[in-house]
């Protein structure tokens, strides 16, 4: 028998600001597309239909920030992704082939794209490569499939010089370029982060996770939530996104007794430990810093004896996570807004993947039902928002002929309880059912993601709301 729709998802609370729908309706998938929406589209015409009264139905979550890569997130990610609502992320780190491996062997139907890292001997011969290097390394990442670079200034820096040469070729380019800030002058704090704006000179960048910026480390946390917020509304051409989890991530990996990470030392002298692998593992045996551990098919928080017993394990090279983010930074960067009414940040992150933080609809949706934030501000900053600057011109709305990517909520429970990928249910009550993976990729990289199996959803980054908000 031939049907008309594949699958539609009944009596849900529609809500897209892109096509201004906020209403009990019907959606009608065919195809992989949204084929119709309506007050009732009769079961008898699907394939299968899921009624989901009482829920609330937004596009598909789009996560810019997360991780998912052999070196950083590992096997669980997509897993864990899906289960937060997520249809499309961006790593933030890779390796490209590490991402591309994650998603071959452990993929659930995902649209995964990938910027990576800029770090001195890893990437770079130091940290002041010349701009040949720098434009080697762009091209480079196209040719294995990422959308850009990562300077990972707060964790490992380069020289201001440096950054400011690389974000002028990265945009010469048309490559993404996400910045971390933080350089051998100033480290991951507000200074850093105005450095990073300064550095921008006028180009695009995505200054990742904004709030993280915002700890107290020079000024009270906000003095600096507000300073940042100037700063934002005077330079258009800066991309972010927060997130909303009072946790942090970073490397637990330690190189002759001493935290690689600047990052890493940061937290621990916050807490009151030593910034040495020593003072690390009296911080895990506190509960200060708290074991990202594989275990029961995702990724929980360890402390105590059994935690270091696991870090070390792994010869140290583990996440660890730090709750080093206060609570009022988080929520008035998710809300501030231009005089014009768009938002200061531009999406809701998590900055997880596979270390557990994917509260965008846990936490998005307590700032709904305190009227922080609207259901249509909510999703334009977790699914609008970053479709638009990834170049996702198909997802991120419901308009006919939009990819049916969707994302079904328990408002009850602030709890998603379906994952619907490019009209495929991929998560549907916690359990994880999809398949396969779309690597996000430019034209440069559409053969390297087909060669490892895997399939290319091109984008064009030059026509992208990161080059033309």
């Amino acid at each position: 028998m031939a049907y008309e729709f594949d699958v539609i998802i009944k009596n849900g609370l529609v809500v897209d600001p892109n096509t201004d729908l906020n209403d009990i309706k019907d959606i009608g998938i065919k195809d992989g597309k949204i084929a119709k929406i309506d007050d009732n589209i009769s079961a008898t015409t699907a394939e299968e239909s899921f009624d989901v009264n009482g829920m609330l139905v937004v596009p598909g979550l789009v996560d810019l920030h997360m991780h998912a890569s052999t070196w950083l997130g590992g096997k669980y990610g997509h897993k864990m992704l899906a289960q937060a609502g997520v249809t499309s992320a961006l790593d933030m780190s890779g390796p490209i082939e590490g991402v591309m491996e994650i998603a071959k062997d452990h993929g659930v139907g995902l649209n995964i794209a990938c910027i990576e890292y800029v770090r001195p001997e890893h990437t770079v011969k130091t940290n002041n490569p010349s701009n040949d290097e720098i434009s080697d390394l762009i091209e480079s990442c196209f040719n294995r499939g990422a959308i850009g670079i990562k300077l990972l200034g707060g964790h490992y820096p380069l020289t201001s010089d440096a950054t400011k040469r690389a974000i002028k070729i990265a945009n010469d380019k048309h490559s993404y370029v996400a910045f971390h800030a933080g350089t051998m002058s100033y480290g991951s704090n507000i200074q850093g982060a105005l450095e990073a704006i300064e550095l921008a000179d006028g180009n695009s960048i995505h200054l990742a996770h904004i709030n993280s910026y915002c700890r107290g480390n020079i000024k009270d946390y906000m003095v600096e939530t507000e300073e940042i917020i100037e700063a934002l509304k005077k330079n258009p051409n800066i991309r972010t996104e927060a997130y909303l989890s009072p946790l942090n991530g970073t490397s637990a990996k330690c190189s002759n007794g001493i935290p690689e990470s600047l990052v890493t030392h940061k937290c621990l002298q916050m807490g009151g430990f030593d910034a040495t692998e020593e003072g690390l593992e009296k911080a895990i045996i506190s509960g200060w810093a708290q074991i990202n551990v594989e275990t029961g098919g995702k990724v929980d928080l360890g402390v105590g004896e059994e935690a270091v017993d696991y870090w070390r394990s792994k010869g140290t090279d583990t996440t660890v996570s730090f709750a080093v983010n206060p609570a009022e930074p988080r929520y008035r960067l998710a809300t501030a807004k231009r005089d014009n009414g768009e938002f200061v940040v531009d999406c809701i992150s998590t900055d997880g993947g596979g270390i557990p933080r994917n509260v965008t609809v846990e936490m998005g949706l307590s700032l709904v039902k305190l009227n922080a934030l609207s259901l249509q501000d909510f999703v334009m900053k977790s699914s609008t928002n970053p479709a638009r600057i990834l170049g996702l011109k198909n997802k991120g709305h419901f308009n006919i002929g939009a990819d049916a990517d969707i994302t079904v909520i328990n408002m009850n429970e602030n709890k998603p309880y379906m994952t619907l990928s490019n009209g495929k249910v991929v998560m549907i009550d916690g359990y994880v059912c999809g398949s396969g993976t779309k690597i996000i990729t430019t034209t440069k990289g559409e053969g390297a993601v087909r060669n490892y199996g895997l399939e290319p959803l091109v984008v064009d980054l030059s026509e992208s709301g990161f080059y033309k908000w």
